[in-house]
């Protein structure tokens, strides 16, 4: 057994001196081998019933020793790599504090984010509530209570993500002036804003984009009050000198129907390559409420009338701010989004 003491305590040693280079676990791994429960100095203690009785005492001191020494070594070695360990960290984490600071950039909004909320102020000073319906709409009120019955062509006019056969991703934020009337009564003056989706992608489309409708009820409401808002909207938006112009069009939902245009806020009317030469750029849609919208929503068309508008967001912002392609708006290009920071 003597021999063997001798081997394990030369053996660990040599593993100690080895282990210096390494790590901890390389530590530990060899102190599992030789103090572990199944380690070979364990296995001497339990070998000790096979040593003649007379020997047991001067054996047991040998192994006693032998354990005491190799946790002292073990302990030591230990430290010592802990302490390396610690070093390397404090290397690898210094900090120069003579250099000059990193500072982070601060966001800024979105310009679809900040034409929304100019829009918002805007109507919500000419006393309009603020409807924002969901994103999952019932086919009901996305195209049959706005008079576009299952048959209608004008479904033909719009990529529609279905998700079932009565559940769609909203087209359009018209759906919520239904929601409006069915659970208001006039007069009503709201303005719906929000996310939309049709199957379509190009310079001028996305297959998910944002709109804001607006719609007003009362008694009298004509196509000249229309006017005379919109005339006051793009003064605000745009400058003091811009005028509207009223084409006719064709919506299911309003009738009459027009397309409206704005004087070129870049030209100022005379023509250029923002407005293709024209002196007008097409904003929005518009008209007066269908009476059959109307009377879907339990609202006497003999006794009200009224005017719906919508728009795309990400045109408004395009024209305000001179993007040429909509897609810009969605790549979250920094070296644009600078643009719009304060």
């Amino acid at each position: 057994m003597k021999e063997n003491i001798e081997r394990i305590r030369s053996e660990i040693a040599a593993g100690i001196e080895a282990v210096k280079g390494g790590t901890r676990q390389e530590l530990f791994e060899l102190k599992m081998k030789y103090l572990g429960k199944t380690g070979e100095i364990s296995a001497l203690s339990k070998g000790m019933r096979d040593v003649p009785a007379e020997e047991r005492p001067a054996m047991g001191k040998l192994v006693s020793e032998v354990r005491a020494w190799a946790e002292e070594q073990f302990s030591a070695t230990e430290e010592l790599l802990k302490q390396k360990e610690l070093e390397a960290r404090y290397k690898s984490e210094r900090v120069d504090v003579t250099m000059p600071a990193r500072f982070a950039e601060t966001g800024t909004l979105h310009p679809v984010s900040i034409v929304k909320k100019e829009i918002i102020e805007c109507f919500a000073g000419l006393g309009f509530e603020i409807y924002e319906g969901p994103e999952i709409e019932k086919d009901y009120y996305n195209f049959q209570a706005l008079n576009i019955p299952a048959d209608h062509p004008a479904r033909d006019m719009q990529d529609t993500f279905f998700i079932t056969g009565e559940y769609l991703l909203r087209s359009q934020t018209s759906s919520g002036q239904i929601r409006v009337m069915e659970n208001k009564k006039p007069p009503i003056k709201v303005l719906s804003p929000g996310r939309v989706y049709r199957s379509d992608s190009d310079a001028t489309h996305s297959p998910m984009f944002h709109q804001m409708e607006g719609l007003v009820v009362d008694k009298g409401i004509t196509l000249c009050d229309l006017k005379g808002l919109l005339d006051e909207f793009a003064r605000r938006m745009f400058t003091s000198e811009t005028k509207t112009r009223l084409r006719p069009s064709y919506f299911p939902f309003t009738e009459p129907s027009v397309e409206v245009d704005l004087s070129c806020h870049n030209c100022g009317g005379k023509g250029c390559r923002i407005c293709k030469g024209t002196g007008w750029i097409e904003i929005l849609g518009a008209g007066v409420v269908n009476r059959r919208v109307l009377e879907n929503c339990g609202i006497d068309p003999d006794v009200y009338t009224g005017f719906a508008f919508g728009m795309g967001l990400e045109r408004i912002a395009m024209i305000k701010y001179g993007v040429n392609d909509m897609r810009y708006l969605f790549e979250n290009d920094v070296r644009l989004l600078k643009q719009f920071k304060d």
